[in-house]
């Protein structure tokens, strides 16, 4: 059977999830504790709701007044949830990520309760499990990567993340990748308490969409400025080879827990590969 045409019920994962009443410190530590990028939020077996890593990490810059121990799963900004059913297929999956640019599909029983997830990982286990296709790298990675040096402030790389709406940067020496930051990275306690116990908010918020910093808003700001890219960043990231075979990647990610990897030739950066990349195959 082709891989596209295989059905979902095959692929469900159970995911971890959260009340509407669970705390963001709790809900941080689930996904600390499991590992994973995401939490479902569900009411009476109904769910109403996603956080993510990206979202803490959001969050916790938008508190303002308010303390972290006050903040709960259902004061999240609510997004649209897609769903589908067992009954569907791994392309509609991949068309229903490409076209609304997620990376989980909520799967419902037929009294519209939560019975999984399919999440981007679980689609390219299946490309490496069950395709049968071989794919260079270089033939569906993107060679426009978003980069930052490794002396660049962590305000700097976050506010990339976030303009660029991608989930990592690389960080480059010498043409060549020598670090990852996540949102991830970010997640961690002493990021997060660092910035809400010495951070105005609306100051961080005003410079995340400021394109450029005046001399006397750098001074007030300067004491924001002790973390670096290579305070955070994972060392030594894990590459790929251009001319590689797109299920080395994905062998790659599962095996490390990732979801992009630098593409290098020569050593050099020459672009980037992730699991989006890898589904968007299974879209046609």
């Amino acid at each position: 059977m082709d891989i596209k045409n295989l059905k979902l019920s095959e692929l469900i994962t159970k995911p971890i999830t959260v009340s509407p009443n669970t705390t963001l410190m709790k809900t941080r530590e689930s996904i600390l504790k499991h590992k994973v990028k995401r939490v479902i939020v569900t009411d009476k077996k109904n769910p109403v709701g996603i956080i993510t890593e990206k979202d803490i990490a959001k969050k916790i810059y938008e508190l303002g007044s308010t303390p972290i121990k006050d903040v709960k799963a259902k004061d999240f900004k609510p997004r649209k949830l897609f769903t589908l059913t067992r009954e569907n297929t791994v392309k509609e999956c991949a068309q229903m990520m490409k076209k609304h640019r997620i990376s989980v599909v909520i799967i419902l029983n037929k009294d519209k309760t939560l019975e999984g997830i399919v999440t981007e990982t679980d689609l390219v286990k299946a490309f490496l499990t069950k395709g049968s296709d071989s794919i260079k790298v270089s033939k569906i990675m993107q060679s426009n990567v978003i980069t930052a040096a490794p002396s660049d402030p962590i305000l700097h790389v976050e506010s990339l993340l976030l303009k660029y709406k991608i989930s990592r940067i690389i960080i480059k020496r010498n043409q060549k990748p020598v670090g990852v930051i996540t949102f991830r990275d970010f997640v961690p306690a002493k990021i997060p308490q660092w910035i809400a116990e010495s951070a105005d908010p609306k100051e961080v918020q005003e410079y995340k969409f400021k394109k450029g910093l005046e001399e006397i808003h750098s001074n007030q700001m300067s004491y924001l400025f002790p973390f670096h890219a290579t305070d955070i960043m994972a060392t030594n990231p894990i590459t790929v080879e251009s001319d590689n075979d797109v299920k080395l990647a994905v062998t790659k990610m599962i095996k490390y827990n990732i979801s992009g990897l630098p593409v290098v030739k020569n050593e050099r950066l020459v672009g980037i590969i992730t699991k989006s990349d890898i589904v968007s195959t299974l879209v046609n």
